[in-house]
């Protein structure tokens, strides 16, 4: 007996089933670090249409975290496809490397700068690790799959980098937006600095709120300007209300504010037998009158604020008078319509004063201590100080309320400890005087944000924004190169020459060069008239300036650049600090687009915390799934907005991506023997069902590039995989086995469907290139014809402009469904064993006729039956069924079993099975397929 076996064309593809990422994965890595796969791309490239995604510095401190997964993936995806997209994308990864965060390590070893280790042997520890810290995080970074120029990547520690940063900076001088100042800054107490608005997150806090009498020096002075008689006044005390949530502030009080054109009262009250006369905001009165239990024994006056502007009051708890000011601040949201004014110790309070000339008077020195001399406290802590007054207020008869009080209050992002606002003469970049706020509001339009709300949250932040204070008084910086005079306190008037002669040695010798730096060897005989400054740059400048720092010495990246990649909290961070410096340098932006993804959560919508044992380490994931899975997850969600991650998403996403290589091991397989160079079938020969299927890739095609130029990645996830499933897996593969199994190897209908499908795996293996780098990478290995050493060398396959054909293929497929339904119930009721134990027909008007007997004959193989009739018939016979998925009436299909002999080759049971007397078991057209010519097809 004949083994047909061997005559039947199965799959063969050494491409394997099982992906076993994890370990195939680090090879792939090392051979694109062999093959200079990214270097080689940058020579391929070279001459195209420019893309410049900038890359945002991650930190220098700490292993990766999920979050730094999904930032460098969607990077990666955008680079490479726009790489594919025929553009010139290079990808220049970058480090973060000065700062707070790589000082506070290094202290955990060596102690703050001056204990175990001079100031240079301290930069020395933070340089050493950081590098260290880059070399663990360029490690993980490759494992994901990010091809960039790991090899020469920037970092903000390099002599380079730190030396134009410097000439930057004299820039930015020359343009007139630097200034020096005292002003209350944000001041951690455990960085001992001050810190960027970026640099300060909120929490929910619980302080003392406290009302505070300041009493009126002069009665006669209030009766005159509130119209009352001084007889009608008396002399009994006067108290005008303030409310606060800093009680440590009061020491520094310079003022109490009230607002122009709020109506004020002055109130009788008693509280017991106590007789008090308060002034509050008149809206507020019962409010106040409520908390401080006092009862009301009538009003003596209403007025509005104006008219105490000027009036002295006597300080609670210290021997001096403050003045009553004016101020747009104060509210009646909270407390009393009066606000008590610190200058040296918030921003609206400075504002005030500065129009007023109240002194800024700073009592808390850098360790948040209050500096000896201070009445009352001198030497206790901010947060001691506060039962301190409050008692002191008691005694002294002025406390008339205390309570806790629930609030937002600002925290040290680092420390997650409280903030104080503290004036100290720091450098300031001016949002007003050369037009830096102006132009930036400006040019933030042209822009192109995605999501577009980052235009909104951007535009607030720098409409509200304050200077920028660009000093911090830390060892691990870029120093801020400037001499000023010891008794002015101007710049020397050789200014951006000494910081051109800086830049020079800080290039040579890194920023070492200009601590080191004898003043008398840049100003000679004005040395001594002038100091040094010793402050750093505020670290987001460092950042903030890589747009230039890394274009100038790397033009083909240079800015503007097309795209900046962050989480939505760089709006306030590096969007910001970047948007800024590029205004003050060029009065332009430094990016075209501006795209934000969300921060990662569980299942349940919690951050990531190691207390609720729901933090997912990358590299486990990448050392168990593979990094391809991980970059599938990050593809496939809206990072828009929270993205979600745990086990069961990331198993979920394995079965994802399982389905898709099975997809690609499939078409593989079907390649076998086929070269598309010789044996590639011209459109116009092609069958019909695969005319059909590469009209619908290319339709995809369009969709996936649109998909990925929109950066709607998770849209690509959704069609391929959608196109994997039920176009081509519940569909055209399933079809087509027939013919790629039964029909000569070299015949027109077998190569036919295989150049459809090299086609298809052409295109998928570019399409999810930029998303499963890994397997679009080992997929193209296995593909038959020349080709690239890479698939990232490459652009989008184009595929073939096929005609169309009159074959309604939608309502085919829709009556295949329908077919299947029947099949699925006569399988139940055990009278078949598989779709080709049974035959089809199908009746239907004479108007739906040719619609569905389109395909003659070759309707069966569409089926996947044994036979297929379709008959005109006006009504349906008995046992027939209305074929519903068509969405056409008068359509029926009747299911049956067929007693026809079984063809042991392909499965058919045909009448013609043993007709020839040489293969008995054999229908009519495998005869042919293994003797003679081969069956023709024309559709399926």
């Amino acid at each position: 007996m004949t083994d047909y076996k061997l005559t039947i064309n199965l799959p063969q593809t050494d491409f394997p089933m099982k992906a076993d990422l994890a370990q195939r994965e680090p090879a792939a890595v090392r051979r694109w670090d062999e093959r200079r796969t990214y270097a080689r791309l940058r020579e391929i490239a070279r001459g195209r249409p420019r893309f410049v995604l900038h890359d945002g510095p991650p930190y220098a401190n700490g292993a990766i975290h999920i979050g730094h997964c999904v930032n460098k993936i969607l990077k990666d995806i955008v680079v490479k496809s726009r790489t594919l997209d025929g553009f010139d994308a290079p990808y220049i990864p970058g480090w973060d490397c000065h700062g707070l965060p790589i000082e506070l390590q290094v202290e955990k070893k060596h102690g703050r700068p001056g204990q175990k280790l001079d100031a240079r042997a301290f930069r020395a520890a933070c340089r050493a690790y950081a590098q260290e810290q880059i070399e663990l995080q360029r490690s993980d970074f490759k494992r994901l799959g990010i091809l960039g120029d790991w090899d020469r990547p920037y970092l903000t520690m390099s002599k380079a980098y730190e030396a134009q940063q410097l000439r930057a900076f004299g820039r930015i001088i020359e343009n007139g937006h630097l200034y020096k100042g005292v002003k209350p800054v944000h001041w951690c107490i455990d960085c001992r600095s001050a810190l960027a608005e970026a640099e300060v997150e909120y929490e929910e806090r619980v302080s003392p709120a406290i009302d505070v009498a300041f009493r009126v020096s002069d009665n006669t002075e209030l009766a005159r300007r509130i119209g009352l008689s001084a007889e009608q006044l008396g002399g009994a005390p006067v108290d005008i209300v303030i409310w606060t949530t800093t009680p440590w502030t009061l020491p520094a009080n310079e003022a109490v504010a009230l607002r122009a054109e709020f109506r004020y009262v002055l109130a009788a009250a008693y509280q017991g037998s106590e007789r008090h006369r308060i002034i509050v905001a008149a809206e507020l009165l019962d409010a106040c009158l409520e908390r401080y239990r006092m009862s009301d024994a009538g009003q003596l006056a209403q007025f509005e604020g104006r008219v105490l502007e000027g009036l002295k009051l006597e300080h609670p708890f210290q021997e001096r008078r403050v003045p009553v000011v004016l101020g747009e601040h104060v509210t009646l949201d909270a407390g009393t319509g009066a606000v008590h004014t610190a200058p040296g110790h918030g921003q609206e309070d400075f504002a005030v004063g500065q129009r007023y000339g109240l002194e800024v008077l700073n009592p808390v020195g850098n360790d948040g201590r209050f500096v000896t001399g201070t009445p009352l406290v001198a030497g206790l802590k901010v947060q001691e100080a506060n039962p301190v007054i409050i008692a002191a207020l008691a005694r002294a008869g002025r406390l008339l309320h205390e309570e806790p009080f629930r609030h937002s209050y600002p925290v040290c992002w680092r420390h997650k400890s409280p903030v104080i606002f503290r004036a100290t003469p720091q450098w300031f970049i001016s949002m007003e005087r050369a037009g830096l706020r102006a132009h930036t509001l400006r040019d933030i339009p042209g822009v192109r944000f995605t999501p577009a709300w980052g235009e909104q949250r951007i535009t607030g932040m720098i409409e509200n924004r304050p200077d920028w204070c660009i000093s911090r008084q830390r060892t691990w910086g870029v120093p801020i190169p400037l001499f000023v005079h010891r008794e002015t306190g101007e710049r020397h008037p050789r200014t951006l020459e000494l910081i051109a002669a800086a830049a020079e040695r800080v290039e040579q010798g890194g920023i070492d060069a200009w601590f080191a730096l004898e003043p008398r060897e840049l100003l000679g005989a004005d040395a001594e008239h002038y100091d040094k400054v010793t402050d750093v740059m505020d670290v987001w400048a460092d950042s903030g300036l890589s747009f230039e720092c890394v274009g100038t010495e790397r033009p083909e990246v240079a800015a503007p650049v097309e795209l900046y990649l962050e989480g939505s909290d760089q709006h306030r961070g590096w969007f910001h600090s970047s948007l800024l410096m590029s205004e003050a340098l060029y009065e332009r932006p430094p990016y075209r687009g501006v795209l934000t993804h969300g921060f990662t959560v569980d299942e349940k919508g919690r951050k990531m915390s190691k207390s609720l044992g729901n933090v997912i380490a990358p590299q486990k994931v990448m050392s168990t799934l593979g990094a391809d899975v991980l970059r599938l997850w990050v593809s496939a969600t809206d990072y828009a907005n929270e993205i979600a991650v745990s086990d069961e998403i990331l198993k979920r996403m394995a079965d994802s991506y399982r389905r898709m290589r099975n997809t690609l091991r499939f078409l593989l397989g079907n390649l076998h023997g086929f070269d598309p160079a010789q044996h590639a079938v011209a459109e116009t020969r092609l069958l019909a069902l695969d005319r059909w299927v590469l009209a619908r890739a290319r339709d995809l095609q369009t969709e996936v590039l649109e998909a990925y130029r929109g950066y709607a990645f998770h849209l690509i996830y959704q069609k391929v995989h959608n196109f994997c499933s039920v176009d081509l897996g519940s569909f055209y593969l399933d079809v087509i086995k027939d013919r790629m199994y039964t029909t000569p190897a070299a015949g027109a209908a077998r190569r036919s469907a295989q150049t459809a499908m090299w086609h298809i795996a052409e295109s998928m293996v570019r399409w999810l290139a930029p998303i499963l780098s890994f397997t679009a990478e080992e997929v193209w290995g296995y593909l038959p014809g020349e080709r690239r050493e890479s698939v990232f060398h490459e652009t989008w396959h184009p595929l073939p402009q096929v005609s169309s054909d009159a074959i309604d293929w939608d309502a085919l497929i829709a009556l295949r469904s329908d077919v299947t339904r029947e099949l699925e119930k006569l399988r139940d009721a055990g009278l078949i064993g598989a779709p080709l134990d049974a035959r089809v027909a199908v009746y239907c008007g004479e108007d739906e006729l040719a619609r569905f007997a389109a395909l003659g004959g070759e309707l069966r193989f569409l089926l996947i039956t044994s036979e297929a009739e379709v008959h005109a018939a006006r009504t349906p016979p008995a046992g027939a069924v209305p074929a519903g998925n068509t969405g056409r009436s008068g359509v029926w299909i009747l299911v049956r079993p067929t007693d026809d002999p079984k063809c042991v080759r392909c499965w058919q049971r045909r009448p013609d099975v043993g007709e020839d007397s040489r293969h008995p078991q054999l229908c009519r057209r495998c005869v042919s397929n293994i003797e003679g010519p081969g069956e023709v097809r024309e559709y399926v």
